[in-house]
């Protein structure tokens, strides 16, 4: 039974979705491929399409008020996915109830927290978020954190390291590969810190295939998520880019859904079939 988790998958609902997907492509200043619609449905069908099993699901809040909204889509997408979805809750920095808010995520049924310094506009290492990591480690939450990007310093490796420095029991997913657009200041600053783990999401098109084995590499493929960037690129040729590296089978399956499956806490009955989840 072959199992594949899309660990970084953005959701949005069908009546904003469009509009949200065109929000995203101005800020990468135009995405090099057709992308999707960033809708459930779509997700679900693409996915499976390309022989994706279960997805890991969020939203970005951009402002504190968006926070409850976003968090009980995302539940009630995880709810209507008959086990195919996991769900992230989003925080933003600037709420004034931080703990309230986590509290209602956990309360939700949701399996940690997405945040996007670039996108939301504050630095990774300051105070206010590290309000955000310091409750993450308190209750044990998994926090998945956009890294990296040429032309910010919000959340380039230098703050990374020294927020997993400060938080050595917080569990930190890096987004592309834990730096995107500069992957090289990443493979030399993050491996060191074993509360990091990364994953291979809006990475894969700017990679050599040596250059991707070069960082899984550094890392270590037992911290390494595959992941896509949903709605931003197919999931069938990041598949195919992965399936393509020199790595051993058992490296490739602990890459397409182990790590991700022990990361969440996920409890798979092998008598499934994935085609019908």
């Amino acid at each position: 039974m072959t199992r594949i988790i899309d660990s970084h998958c953005h959701i949005y609902p069908e009546k904003i979705a469009r509009k949200a997907v065109s929000t995203v492509d101005r800020f990468y200043e135009g995405l090099p491929e057709d992308h999707y619609d960033g809708t459930v449905a779509t997700l679900l069908s693409a996915g499976r399409k390309a022989g994706v099993t279960h997805f890991v699901v969020h939203s970005v809040a951009t402002t504190p008020a968006q926070v409850h909204s976003i968090n009980t889509f995302i539940a009630d997408a995880q709810s209507g996915a008959q086990g195919a979805f996991i769900g992230l809750g989003a925080l933003h920095p600037e709420s004034p109830c931080l703990r309230a808010d986590l509290e209602e995520i956990r309360a939700l049924g949701l399996h940690g927290i997405k945040i996007h310094p670039d996108f939301q506009r504050f630095e990774a290492d300051s105070p206010k978020a590290c309000a955000i990591y310091e409750l993450c480690e308190e209750y044990g939450m998994p926090i998945l954190v956009h890294t990296g990007d040429h032309r910010y310093d919000y959340s380039n490796p230098e703050r990374i390291a020294r927020v997993l420095k400060s938080f050595p029991k917080l569990k930190m997913i890096g987004a592309h590969f834990g730096g995107w657009s500069v992957w090289d200041r990443a493979e030399r600053l993050l491996p060191e810190f074993p509360n990091l783990m990364v994953d291979t999401s809006s990475s894969f098109y700017w990679l050599k295939p040596e250059r991707a084995m070069e960082i899984i590499r550094a890392f270590g493929a037992d911290r390494v998520l595959f992941g896509t960037d949903y709605p931003m690129w197919p999931q069938g040729t990041d598949l195919d880019f992965l399936n393509a590296l020199p790595l051993t089978e058992e490296e490739r399956e602990t890459i397409l859904w182990r790590n991700c499956a022990e990361l969440y806490q996920l409890s798979f009955d092998d008598r499934e079939d994935p085609s019908d989840v």
